[in-house]
Formats: structure tokens, sequence, C-alpha cells
């Protein structure tokens, strides 16, 4: 008889994820995961495109990663999400909490609101823009956590932990805080504040200054800094 895992199809990530991560993926918890999507797919729409679900690892290679920036789950709309937390694609209006990212950039570091809401130019740079649960059902926030993708992006935070050093992880909001016990901080740098959200923007997040803090901190790595501007 052959065996179910075995058989399971190869996850659609570039090899240099692979590598670290892709025994995870014949896991009882992904097995959950795959068939959970696949009744999800049948009753009603799911986000971002499954093309897309993997965008944050396919444009920030694993070595090329040096600053992690975790989201919750992707935006429920239409034509919002495309695997990148906080990013919408062009042409999309950018979402308060990205609204919000922008406000705090340009009054850390003077660069002007851009006139998009695509954050791929960042991810390029070596940001990985990560969402700790990949999928949801449009038109409901959360909708598909606990069904598996935690373990796995917990295990992409363990890694990178693990594997790396002076990376910085930064964690906007009580459920991306609550994955810095996850991460040492002694070898990485954490960045925490209140999430972008009009709720809870003015309670500390605007002000923090992580977007300076972050290049400050590669600066004495002696690495180049992030280019926080959205090319048009």
């Amino acid at each position: 008889m052959n065996d179910p895992q075995q058989s399971a199809p190869r996850p659609q990530l570039p090899d240099s994820w692979l590598e670290v991560i892709e025994d995870e993926f014949s896991k009882p918890h992904i097995a959950h995961l795959r068939q959970f999507l696949s009744r999800e797919k049948a009753q009603s729409l799911v986000y971002p495109p499954g093309k897309d679900m993997f965008n944050a690892f396919w444009l920030t290679p694993f070595n090329s990663v040096r600053v992690v920036i975790l989201g919750q789950d992707p935006y429920h709309g239409p034509n919002q999400a495309h695997g990148l937390c906080f990013s919408v694609r062009r042409g999309v209006q950018p979402p308060p909490s990205l609204k919000n990212i922008f406000k705090e950039l340009n009054q850390d570091l003077g660069i002007p609101l851009p006139n998009h809401g695509e954050l791929t130019h960042w991810a390029e740079q070596g940001v990985l823009l990560l969402n700790t649960v990949l999928s949801v059902r449009a038109h409901q926030a959360n909708s598909h956590r606990g069904q598996g993708w935690e373990q796995l992006t917990d295990r992409v935070i363990n890694e990178l932990n693990r594997r790396h050093s002076g990376l910085v992880f930064v964690l906007w909001g009580a459920a991306a805080g609550r994955k810095a016990q996850m991460i040492d901080g002694r070898r990485h740098l954490i960045l925490r504040s209140p999430h972008p959200s009009p709720l809870s923007a003015h309670r500390g997040f605007f002000g923090c200054g992580h977007f300076s803090k972050i290049n400050s901190h590669l600066e004495r790595l002696g690495q180049p800094i992030i280019d926080w501007s959205l090319p048009d």
C-alpha cells in the first residue's frame, strides 16, 4: 500500500525554503489543512488565489531574509490579498492599517505617502512579509485560523530564529507579539508595538520609529538599509 504522505503533492515553494521546511508538509496538520482548503474552495471564495498564497516565500528567499514583519491573516475583500502581509495589489485602495503604516513611515523617515499599496519592493530587499495564517474565506476575517497554517508559520519563525542571526522581527499587535517567546532576543532584534489598525494605532504604533530602528540595526551590521519608498 502506498504511503499517503509520499503521494502528497510537492509544495509550491522555492528550493531555498524547501531545503529548510519541506518535511513539515508531510505532517498530519498539513494533510488536514489541504482537506480543509479543498472543502472551503468548493463552497466559498478563498483569498488569496492559490497561486499567490506563498508569494512571501517566492519574493524573499530563505537566505535573503533580513527583516520579518508578521501579520495575522490575509485581507478578506475582493482583489486585496496577494500573499504578502499588509500589502495589496496596485490599483486596490490601501486598507486603513496599511494607510497607518504609511503615515508612520512618513513621520519616521519623511518618505512621501505612496500612490499604491503593493509592498513587493520591500519583499525583494529581504523583508519577509509573513501572515501567520495564509488564507481566509471571503468577507470573514480569521475564518481559517486553527486549521494548520499556524504550525507551518511557527516552523518558519523557528527556523529563521535558529539558522540566522541579526534579523529584525517586527511584531505589531497582540497576536504577533505572542511570537516573541519563540525568538532569541540575544541574537535578533525584536520590535513590538500596538497594531497599526485604526482601533489601536494611536496607542503606540504611531511614533514607534520602527522603520528607522530597522535601518539603524542593519547599518550596525554593515548591511544595506531597506529602501522603504515604493516606486510608482
